[in-house]
């Protein structure tokens, strides 16, 4: 049988990808135990990329090639700039993160790095380019989100951010978005790889960086 376009992308980050999927920070969001600090620097950092990533996202609805593909990109648009906006704000409060924290905080590294991929990848106007930094976002995501035990922590700053990304809908869509790679990537071989390799990177480091907070 031959390997998906995916299933070969995600085989060559590798090591990258299982260190990102298996990081201290996604352990420690399993047990509820990521420290305060901690945990409010990365949604303060991730909710940072919003406006990217909705931008990223806009530009995979213009270059998609059918109708059924801008409607299911569209319905997930809807959710991240709803339901999963929502919780950022509900856990900015949980965590006594003030607006001026939320705004005064500089860039990581990291988050610089996938504000600028994803306007990078926007500006292509490749569907393909598009999806392989979606594909990335979403997946990666989702691969350590079905690996959380049960039960979830209590509070919901952890065990809502595990199910915003293990969820019916987000399984489809990251189905959806890997068969969409898989369609039209291997056209568009090279510049696929280039930025679902440099995104994967990014996940990880984004996921190390975090952490800088507890030498502050």
């Amino acid at each position: 049988m031959t390997e998906r376009f995916t299933e070969s992308l995600r085989r060559q980050s590798e090591p990258t990808w299982s260190q990102a999927v298996g990081h201290r920070f996604v352990t420690e969001l399993f047990s509820g135990s990521v420290p305060d600090p901690v945990m409010a620097h990365y949604l303060v950092q991730d909710h940072r990329f919003l406006d990217s990533f909705l931008t990223l996202l806009g530009a995979a609805i213009a270059t998609a090639d059918n109708f059924e593909s801008r409607l299911r990109l569209g319905r997930f648009a809807g959710m991240i700039s709803g339901e999963e906006n929502t919780y950022f704000l509900r856990s900015f409060a949980a965590l006594g993160v003030s607006e001026a924290q939320r705004n005064d905080a500089p860039d990581t590294l990291p988050t610089a790095g996938f504000k600028a991929i994803m306007r990078e990848a926007a500006a292509t106007r490749s569907y393909a380019a598009a999806l392989a930094v979606l594909n990335v976002a979403e997946w990666l995501y989702l691969d350590w989100a079905i690996k959380a035990p049960q039960p979830l922590p209590e509070s919901f700053v952890y065990a809502e951010w595990i199910t915003l990304h293990d969820n019916p809908f987000f399984r489809d869509f990251v189905a959806f978005l890997r068969a969409e790679l898989d369609r039209v990537g291997p056209a568009e071989a090279a510049t696929s790889k280039d930025f679902f390799l440099r995104t994967v990177a990014l996940e990880r480091e984004f996921f190390d960086a975090v952490y800088a907070v507890e030498g502050e």
